[in-house]
């Protein structure tokens, strides 16, 4: 797969500050912008035009990530996406965004149907990941297209994940790849599915370069013994509406590390190097080290 140049333009001359990022070959143009420093976005010309947006934030109950997908036209008053982004920060019942990110164009090409197109696709996306709780109520109407004007969005699509992925949102990337039958896929750079099997533990796992992915259908122990950490338990506790009463797990989880999700699984202080291992038994405490020793050869 071909490399690609990602421009980030620091424009306070800081991290926390306000975000221009462009893509080589990429008519498209993001900005990630903080809530408390709309007021001085408000000179950004490309903010001001038509686009699709997504809040940022963290829910107060649960302390997941959540996430808001809009569009916004340019109004009468001549200005676009800010001026949708004002009317949020004066909302009382989007309190919890911190930050906001545009998807625009520097040839202000949009119209108001490739902007619902785009909401659309961006918001089942998001869902389809499902990292972040997704606050939009309904889904938005895809509208109607040209085969010519949806493969031109669907290009823009694909440049905008790199984007946002790269300003530290992966809100489009599933924590592990899956085929299209659902099933979890090999990774990129072919790590196995590993098994963690017991008396009361039946689960599938899958490391990853975030850490390590307990996948969805795995079935977790009922019993927590004293050996097992106070972080886990309470990870037990966060996870429990998706846990069920069945002790089956309803969506992927990711973790630190594979101790962490052996731990998670079994109820216990374990070793995620021995007790999680491929179909053929293999450990992957031994899969570490075979890969290891292959390299440097």
């Amino acid at each position: 797969m071909a490399g690609k140049v990602i421009n980030l333009f620091l424009m306070d001359s800081e991290p926390n500050g306000r975000i221009k990022c462009t893509l080589a070959n990429w008519t498209g143009i993001a900005y990630k912008i903080p809530r408390t420093m709309l007021q001085s976005a408000g000179s950004i010309t490309y903010l001001q035009q038509t686009g699709v947006y997504l809040l940022f934030g963290t829910a107060d109950e649960s302390e997941n990530p959540v996430v808001y997908i809009g569009q916004a036209g340019v109004r009468k008053n001549g200005q676009g996406i800010l001026n949708r982004w004002q009317e949020h920060n004066r909302d009382n019942t989007k309190y919890w965004w911190t930050e906001a990110v545009a998807l625009t164009t520097s040839n202000d090409s949009f119209g108001p149907t490739e902007i619902s197109y785009l909401e659309n696709r961006f918001r089942n996306m998001a869902v389809a990941a499902d990292r972040y709780e997704v606050m939009n109520g309904n889904e938005p109407t895809q509208g109607n297209l040209t085969e010519e004007k949806e493969s031109e969005m669907e290009e823009f699509i694909s440049y905008a994940k790199l984007v946002v992925g790269a300003l530290g949102y992966k809100v489009f990337e599933p924590l592990v790849a899956r085929l299209n039958t659902g099933e979890p896929a090999e990774q990129r750079d072919l790590e196995p599915l590993l098994y963690f099997h017991s008396a009361r533990a039946n689960a599938t796992g899958q490391r990853t370069a975030e850490g390590f992915v307990v996948l969805a259908g795995s079935t977790i122990s009922s019993i927590v013994k004293r050996s097992l950490p106070a972080n886990i338990r309470k990870l037990r506790e966060k996870y429990a509406e998706i846990i069920g009463a069945d002790w089956v797990l309803r969506k992927d989880v990711l973790f630190s590390s594979p101790s962490a999700a052996a731990g998670f699984v079994g109820g216990a202080s374990l070793s995620g190097n021995v007790i999680w291992k491929t179909e053929e038994g293999v450990s992957l405490g031994n899969l570490i080290t075979d890969t290891s020793s292959m390299a440097e050869q």
